[in-house]
This record gives C-alpha cells, sequence and structure tokens, in this order.
C-alpha cells in the first residue's frame, strides 16, 4: 500500500511557502495563483489547516509582527513539511506518468507501435 494522498489545498499551502516565509492572505494569494485558481482557501479552511501542519512539525512561525494593530504572523516550511511536499509531488508525477507514458488507445485503432 502506498502513501496517501495529500489534499490538495494542504498542497498548495505548503507550495506557497517553498520560496519564503508568508503570512496568512499572502498564503491564500500565493496558493490561488499556483493552483491556476482551483484552490481558494477561506481564512478559516486556511487557519485550521495552519494549525494542522504547525502541530505536524511540516511549518513553523518565522516572525511574527503587529501591522494596523494586528498580529501577523509569518510562516515557513520545516525539513519535514519540505520532505513531504516532494514526497507528494513525486507521487502525483509517479501517477501522471501511468497517462502520459502510454498512447492512448482509441476504440478500432491500434496502439502506436502496433501493427
Amino acid at each position: 500500500m502506498g502513501i496517501a494522498a495529500m489534499q490538495e489545498p494542504t498542497y498548495f499551502i505548503l507550495a506557497s511557502l517553498l520560496d519564503e516565509a508568508r503570512h496568512g492572505y499572502g498564503i491564500i494569494k500565493r496558493a490561488e495563483e499556483l493552483s491556476g485558481g482551483r484552490v481558494r482557501l477561506a481564512a478559516g479552511t486556511l487557519y485550521a489547516a495552519l494549525d494542522r501542519l504547525e502541530s505536524a512539525g511540516q511549518i513553523r512561525v518565522e516572525r511574527s509582527e503587529v501591522v494596523n494593530g494586528r498580529a501577523r504572523r509569518y510562516y515557513e516550511l520545516t525539513v519535514d513539511g519540505s520532505a513531504a511536499l516532494r514526497a507528494e509531488a513525486a507521487r502525483m508525477a509517479a501517477a501522471a506518468r501511468v497517462v502520459t507514458g502510454h498512447a492512448p488507445r482509441v476504440a478500432g485503432r491500434p496502439a502506436v507501435g502496433e501493427a
């Protein structure tokens, strides 16, 4: 049995932290951008995921600051978070090769390489 698939929002939350630490709104915008608009995180969903990922040791608070009287926490990937993200990317690439590595069969026609 293989590794369980990571949920798409989790994948894009982690991916949003690959290049730099980001605060919540920055994570929301970067995840949406990276996913081509497929992942649109509500604030409540994001912060629940951030708490879960922080508890799992995949992200950590890099710094906190106060902006306009509100606390802003910047999150960054940990070594474990980076490893989990890369493992998921490798799992998805292997799954994609199942389809992209084979010429499609069309009903009534031989597959590429068949006579």
